[in-house]
């Protein structure tokens, strides 16, 4: 049934009955194009399904696999998703959405090859909106300079990951590339981890220690949030900055390294040098080349290939396959302030590594300050002058056959208006609307609002497409961007055909 199914969704398929049939068929021809998924069952003569989805992830790690079982039960669940599964799918299913699903691992795939196709192509890349071309083309330029850099942005930023580009592209690369930051040591240990100490310079001073200037020697030091960097250090490192020469703490015997100086801040220190947090001449004896990090929220066109790289690189670490994720979720991402910048971005993909319960993303499976975010702008959009329409054509039953619109005039007695449509449908009104009506069944304490108003949702759409075409189902489902069989099991399910 199922493969008849496929077939007539135009999706070619090879059906086998164990799984030494499966391997061997994808052993056959090395050459030849693979499959576009599988979907095994977990019980079969011959093996198991988990022991397949095992053995065909070892050869075809990018191979979506949807696992069929009729023993729903939880350590199968999480041993298929363990294992890399797109989804899992318990029995007895509905065939059209069996279809549905097969049908999404398909598009899931191929999306997937063609953005790992340009990850590959662009390895280095931190971004491709304008504002980052423009850090690519100045690290670019000072690629054969030795010349002190500031970086300046938001925390999370990525200041680090530039100073480490600077570095691979200069004549230094071959050096050592030492990273500080100044914040995160105690102000007392501070000079020792600059510029080492001697041996009984200090109470636990054992053994004498070179600090991350000698450390840097030949290479570049990045001295990162410089901008908290103590007054009086300050004035050793400008010291350092004009002469190269530095002393131990603790030691008579003046050091000298060649140490390239990259220094970093989240802090506005032009400001700094005003209040007297900052001396005027490291400042400026900083402030020959100054690069300025957008935020995240300036360059939202990055957030979809930096989540793409970062679901890459978790998986990496914690040994698993990657996710994917689809693109409302990825939209919603991007709508995201991300107030920690990119590296909040990097740690909601380990999250979701970790937490998200199928190897696909969707918008439901984003940690919950993403999709409060949305309800908050939801709530903050302006209110649209809207009459009694809007209102009622919301609350309209989803058995209704008559239009909202009419549903709405016969019940307020208003005269229809060419304005009245416009104003109810408005992008802000009807979602402005259906958050007002979510929050005052969830205020009444129901517990069955999703159910409720998709169906409401659900119902208005596929109404309005059979009126469009006259109450032809094949062609509402076209217009729609859905499937035949879909439209005919929600017209059951919502009961319109009874209507």
């Amino acid at each position: 049934m199922l493969e008849k199914a496929l077939q007539r969704e135009n999706l070619p398929t090879r059906s086998f009955t164990n799984p030494q049939d499966v391997l061997k068929a994808l052993n056959e021809d090395p050459d030849a194009e693979g499959p576009q998924i599988l979907v095994s069952d977990i019980r079969m003569p011959g093996g198991s399904g988990l022991d397949l989805l095992e053995k065909v992830k070892e050869k075809l790690p990018g191979l979506p696999v949807i696992i069929m079982t009729a023993f729903s039960d939880l350590d199968s669940a999480v041993s298929a998703f363990q294992g890399g599964a797109f989804e899992y799918l318990p029995k007895p299913f509905d065939l059209p959405k069996a279809v549905e699903l097969i049908n999404r691992a398909v598009e899931e795939s191929r999306r997937e090859e063609v953005v790992e196709e340009r990850m590959v192509a662009a390895p280095e890349m931190l971004g491709q909106a304008p504002a980052m071309q423009d850090v690519f083309r100045a690290i670019g330029r000072l690629s054969q300079s030795q010349v002190t850099v500031l970086i300046t942005g938001e925390s999370g930023s990525g200041k680090e990951l530039v100073a480490r580009a600077l570095h691979k592209h200069s004549p230094r690369a071959n050096g050592p590339f030492v990273a500080i930051n100044t914040a995160a040591i105690p102000k007392d240990l501070l000079e020792s981890e600059l510029f080492g100490h001697e041996r009984g310079a200090f109470t636990g001073a054992q053994a004498m220690r070179r600090g991350r200037f000698e450390q840097a020697d030949g290479g570049t030091l990045f001295l990162d949030e410089i901008g908290d960097m103590p007054f009086d250090l300050q004035t050793r490192l400008l010291r350092v900055l004009s002469d190269g020469h530095f002393y131990r703490v603790g030691g008579h015997s003046a050091v000298r390294a060649q140490v390239r100086v990259i220094a970093a801040t989240h802090q506005n220190l032009e400001q700094r040098v005003k209040e007297g947090g900052f001396r005027e001449d490291l400042f400026h004896r900083l402030n020959v080349i100054r690069l300025r990090l957008p935020a995240l929220r300036e360059r939202r066109e990055d957030v979809p290939m930096l989540t793409r790289f970062f679901l890459q690189q978790s998986a990496k670490q914690l040994g698993v396959d990657p996710k994917r994720i689809t693109e409302p979720a990825l939209a919603l991402l991007g709508e995201f302030d991300f107030p920690g910048n990119v590296r909040q971005l990097e740690n909601l993909c380990h999250w979701l590594t970790v937490m998200a319960p199928s190897q696909v993303v969707e918008v439901k499976d984003l940690p919950p300050e993403v999709l409060a975010g949305r309800s908050a702008k939801l709530q903050a959009a302006p209110m649209v002058e809207a009459d009694a329409v809007a209102t009622v054509a919301l609350a309209a039953p989803a058995t209704s056959t008559a239009p909202p619109l009419m549903d709405a005039v016969a019940e307020t007695g208003a005269e229809p208006a060419a304005e009245a449509a416009p104003t109810a449908a408005g992008s802000a009104g009807w979602e402005h609307d259906l958050y007002a009506e979510a929050a005052a069944m969830l205020a009444d304490g129901r517990t069955d609002v999703w159910d409720s108003l998709t169906h409401r949702f659900e119902g208005q759409m596929i109404e309005a497409a059979l009126a469009h075409t006259k109450g032809r189902r094949i062609e509402a489902a076209q217009k729609l961007g859905i499937g035949r069989n879909t439209i005919t099991r929600k017209i059951q399910e919502l009961g319109l055909d009874e209507a």
